[in-house]
């Protein structure tokens, strides 16, 4: 049984934006991976795993 992919939450210290990045994207967003999308502002890590009750607060980050 798989609960899907992990995730990474984070909010940005600058805007206020919820937003999660999956684990299996590090490498395709390299050093841009954390960072928050709507101003580039590195975010604040708060967890990770598989998707949390409160998952549909954060945006997901996929391009």
């Amino acid at each position: 049984m798989s609960w899907g992919v992990n995730l990474m939450y984070y909010h940005c210290p600058n805007c206020g934006k919820k937003f999660k990045y999956a684990e299996d994207l590090i490498a395709y967003f390299g050093d841009q991976f954390g960072l928050c999308p709507a101003c580039g502002t590195p975010g604040v890590f708060e967890k990770n795993g598989a998707r949390t009750l409160d998952d549909f607060d954060y945006e997901e980050v996929e391009d």
